[in-house]
């Protein structure tokens, strides 16, 4: 069995990159690319960089929607992004999987939408929402990232971009929906990609989790605290959540929801369609 030490120098090159000129870096699965860029692959995933992150950084410091936005060109486009089994898909999906309470079927009375869903290996999200009828199939699009699902929101955003622009041009929506599940939480998406961003976390992992900040939790648009109703067995206290996300979020807003059963979702709404109409000068039909 490897001991203590050997486990922290194998998995060290996941975290401390050390910037060289050319050729490899540290170990064999670290290399700078001819962008300068450090470069790993996790397991033989597609190889990816990721920009330095030194601080969970402040709400109120965080990077700005783009001024200079075309929404012509790509509609504006909503971020979500959140771990695994936070309440992603009911969000998007609706409740009992009948997509009556997502927001999508909320949205759809005030502004045409569509979706680009994010999965490492599969298109299961995407394939989920046609066919429980969260939109209808033309207006989706399923993308593979073969790697980290950060580095395709965040670092290389062109995997999403192309799917985004394509439907924009094809349906001339309101509104782009891009999801991002199955994620830790220093993901983040780049302000080149979402004009508003969500960051979903749900009470199960404890009420620790706010705290531990992250850039998902400190500078989306707006951070979603889930399954509210489980507080209580699993020993969550949401007093302490409500402060710790305040606190950690530089007064910047969060909902306290319940998706599965509806709970949240007209504020999460109005949340979005407040910074599209901002955004575009467009009003809500």
């Amino acid at each position: 069995m490897a001991s203590e030490s050997d486990q922290q120098q194998q998995h060290q090159h996941h975290h401390h990159h050390v910037h060289e000129e050319g050729g490899h870096v540290g170990d064999s699965s670290s290399w700078v690319g001819a962008d300068g860029r450090v470069y790993h692959s996790h397991d033989g995933l597609a190889p990816h960089s990721h920009e330095p992150i030194y601080s969970p950084g402040l709400f109120s410091a965080r990077a700005p929607p783009l001024v200079a936005r075309d929404f012509k060109e790509r509609a504006f486009t909503v971020g979500i992004g959140g771990p695994v089994g936070t309440g992603l898909r009911f969000l998007l999906y609706g409740s009992d999987l009948t997509a009556t309470l997502s927001f999508p079927n909320t949205l759809a009375p005030f502004i045409a939408i569509l979706n680009v869903t994010n999965d490492i290996f599969t298109k299961e999200d995407g394939e989920f929402l046609v066919k429980h009828g969260a939109l209808p199939e033309e207006r989706i699009r399923a993308v593979e990232t073969g790697g980290c699902p950060h580095a395709a929101i965040r670092e290389d955003i062109s995997i999403n971009l192309g799917p985004l622009e394509e439907l924009s041009t094809l349906y001339k929506a309101d509104l782009l929906l891009c999801e991002s599940g199955g994620d830790n939480l220093a993901a983040n998406f780049s302000r080149e990609l979402a004009d508003f961003i969500i960051y979903i976390i749900d009470v199960s992992g404890g009420d620790k989790i706010p705290r531990k900040g992250g850039p998902g939790i400190t500078q989306a648009d707006l951070l979603v605290i889930n399954k509210t109703d489980l507080a209580v067995a699993v020993g969550a206290d949401l007093a302490v959540m409500e402060r710790d996300a305040l606190r950690m979020r530089d007064g910047g807003p969060f909902v306290f929801a319940q998706v599965k059963h509806g709970v949240g979702i007209d504020e999460i709404v109005n949340h979005i369609l407040g910074a599209w109409e901002l955004a575009t000068g467009s009003k809500r039909r």
